[in-house]
């Protein structure tokens, strides 16, 4: 049924504006949706209080093992450690001697067998399946009640974890205190800890203060390698983990933390984790007592993110490597169930974050991800993202407050060196009005070495900086190659020192549309945002081409029906609309281009601003109000391309966007009315006058004025 015929009173102007309103109604429709859809959660634990920090980051103890773990055969164990430097080999044979007669087959086993704080357990070389915890659960364990998480697994309270300990985890650490765990091989590789996809983790340590973990493997999980949760004192030292569907280390709800010198791989979330660390600088400014976890030395590769918090709260990551993952690092408060939201307080320095440009979303378009674990071939390769995330980027804050990045070597990303956004606090299940505008404020981008490597050859990003323009008090260094906006608040030299700041409430339309489109992904439904570029959509498949496309098409209509009744007897008025009109396929054309491309959108806005500045004036004579609000039209596009590419505007809430915007919608109905009325006839020619001269000439009306100016 048309419209016209289900609504046979609705007056021809508004029918003519109809595509002007539904884009409104649309894109507000989009923002209810997204507000009333379930939030997805990459991580889902039972409830955990964050840790009273009283602990303290354990000391590596040397000297001999309390407890041994090794596997039977001697032939295999001498062929192991064959290569070993001499000493080191004959020390493992002495070890091997003594496990043999009183050692353990099992990590779990020693575990067991810890009977106090302060111990040490040693792992020979060689390979542990832990054969007796592979098995299903049975009995009571078969059956336990407790809610599952939105990935099917089950949420176990810590009573239940104790009870049916090999449920989730290959190796079960709860409740053992300044425990040490260490392989004796010459590399982190000559221990491995194999969960063979049959198990969430395959070494959980929790309530386990003093945790010391070094030189061994752990892989192939349905979640993470190694896991530290509720621990107050933990350090990771020469670990390695992969081929995960989340995490290789994830640390959550955890206080006074270290690692160092780890490497994680081919995990399908991130390398490294350090969720929910614990919020210990909440309300604090930049200058900060100390940090709850510390990460140096570390490299994580070719996973969806090297490095990921949300919540990930007072960390120090710094001298680390984050190179060939989608994204290098990122921090968020876009999940709820995680303590200590909003995140805050990371400080990052001195990282090497590069050339992360992996596109691992075709293994989930092609079905691969589909598979079971086993099969996708996550030793091959294989990376199966877990969640939303622009391919192409160095650093990603996602909702992020106080965090400082300086002296980073930020270079060869195609799409941008650092990202910054803001996630409403609804996404996190907080629904206070006040709240909702609670992230991206005062973070700190300074002396970042950008588009070079260390040796100073070029490795230009795609772009140094995208921002959505939310926040008050970020600030970047002087000189990004590339950025958009355009122009950036400038950090100076003190920490909080910030020049041209801003305090804008909401993010930038066109960013805020793209974000919510590429934020409707789901790995387990094979759904990959249609309109969103980080899913591989070009031309006008893009949402920000798209939009740009209805909205150059609704303003070309109206405002040619405007030229064409009001606009045409007058040089001045046909000039403007071709002004307008050429503005338009730039800015569709700009919608087009990569984020550096900012000379061409600013060109559209500068082009548009004339067009209704030059439209108002020709309008004044015979439709006065209308022109008052054409050249307010007009002056606030030429202030929204002022505030994109010369100096943002400080201290407005909204972006002159946001309000050209609503002031357009208002202005095409206004246009399309004003367009079903008969328009000015041209001016007589005076004999010898010459016509039409370059100045307007008054136009005469075709018909009797109405007496109230505006009633037509």
């Amino acid at each position: 049924m048309s419209w016209t015929r289900r609504f046979p009173a609705v007056p021809a102007a508004l029918l003519a504006a109809r595509p002007a309103l539904l884009s409104l109604l649309s894109f507000l429709t989009l923002l209810a949706l997204f507000a009333a859809a379930p939030a997805a959660q990459a991580h889902e634990e039972r409830p955990i209080t964050l840790p009273d920090g009283s602990g303290s980051v354990p000391e590596y103890r040397t000297g001999e093992p309390d407890l041994l773990v090794c596997k039977t055969g001697r032939p295999d164990f001498e062929r192991r450690t064959a290569g070993f430097p001499e000493p080191l080999k004959l020390r493992n044979l002495a070890l091997y001697d003594r496990c043999e007669k009183n050692g353990f087959r099992n990590l779990q086993e020693a575990v067991d067998a810890v009977d106090r704080p302060g111990m040490n357990i040693a792992i020979l070389p060689g390979l542990y399946e832990e054969e007796p915890s592979l098995p299903k659960p049975t009995g009571e364990c078969a059956s336990l009640k407790a809610p599952n998480s939105s990935l099917g697994y089950q949420i176990l309270s810590y009573e239940q974890q104790v009870r049916c300990r090999h449920n989730q985890n290959l190796v079960a650490i709860l409740g053992k205190k300044n425990l040490q765990i260490e392989g004796t091989g010459s590399s982190r590789q000559d221990v491995v800890i194999d969960a063979k996809y049959q198990k969430l983790n395959a070494i959980r340590a929790d309530k386990s203060d003093g945790i010391y973990f070094r030189n061994f493997t752990a892989q192939r999980t349905t979640f993470n390698s190694l896991y530290v949760l509720a621990g107050d004192g933990f350090v990771i030292d020469d670990v390695l983990t992969r081929w995960n569907d989340e995490y290789g280390f994830l640390t959550f709800a955890s206080d006074h933390g270290l690692y160092k010198n780890c490497e994680s791989y081919g995990n399908g979330d991130s390398g490294i984790y350090p969720g929910s660390a614990s919020d210990i600088n909440d309300g604090r400014g930049y200058d900060v007592p100390r940090h709850s976890i510390e990460i140096t030395g570390c490299r994580s590769h070719h996973n969806m993110v090297g490095y990921s918090g949300t919540a990930g709260d007072s960390v120090w990551v710094h001298d680390n490597e984050f190179d060939g993952n989608m994204g290098g690092a990122s921090m968020d408060s876009a999940f709820p169930g995680h303590p200590g939201l909003p995140q805050n307080h990371a400080l990052f320095e001195r990282n090497l974050i590069h050339d992360n440009n992996e596109d691992f979303y075709p293994y989930v378009a092609d079905g691969t991800c589909a598979k079971a674990p086993v099969d996708r071939g996550y030793e091959q390769g294989v990376v199966c993202p877990q969640i939303s995330m622009p391919p192409g980027t160095g650093i990603i804050t996602a909702g992020g407050n106080w965090n400082v990045y300086e002296n980073n070597w930020v270079y060869g990303h195609r799409r941008a060196g650092f990202f910054l956004s803001a996630v409403p606090a609804f996404i996190r299940g907080e629904p206070a009005w006040s709240k909702q505008a609670d992230t991206s404020h005062h973070n700190r981008y300074a002396g970042n070495i950008l588009g070079k490597d260390k040796s100073g050859a070029s490795r230009p990003n795609g772009a140094d900086v995208w921002w959505d323009g939310q926040g008050r008090g970020n600030c970047w260094q002087d000189g990004p190659d590339g950025s958009t906006p355009g122009t950036l608040p400038q950090c100076g030299e003190a920490r909080g020192a910030v020049s041209g700041g801003s305090a804008r409430l909401v993010g930038e339309p066109v960013k805020l549309a793209q974000l919510l489109v590429c934020a409707d992904y789901n790995v387990q439904a094979r759904k990959l945002p249609a309109g969103c570029d980080w899913y591989g959509a070009r031309g006008l498949e893009r949402v920000e081409t798209q939009i740009a496309l209805s909205v150059a098409v609704v303003l070309a209509l109206a405002g040619g029906a405007l030229w064409w009744r009001r606009l045409r007897v007058s040089r001045r008025g046909t000039l403007s609309s071709l002004l307008g009109l050429a503005g338009l396929a730039l800015d569709v054309a700009g919608s087009t281009m990569t984020l550096t491309s900012t000379f061409v959108p600013v060109l559209a806005l500068f082009l548009l601003g004339l067009w209704w500045t030059g439209a108002g004036v020709v309008l004044r004579a015979d439709r006065p109000w209308l022109a008052r609000l054409t050249l307010l039209l007009g002056a606030l596009t030429l202030l929204d391309g002022f505030d994109k590419a010369v100096l943002m505007i400080p201290w407005i809430p909204l972006s002159p966007a946001w309000i050209r915007a609503l002031v357009a919608v208002v202005w095409v109905l206004w246009a399309v009315v004003a367009s079903g009325r008969p328009g000015p006839a041209r001016a007589p020619t005076v004999p010898g006058g010459g016509g039409d001269s370059d100045e307007d000439r008054e136009p005469v009306p075709a018909g009797p004025r109405p007496t109230l100016d505006g009633a037509a």
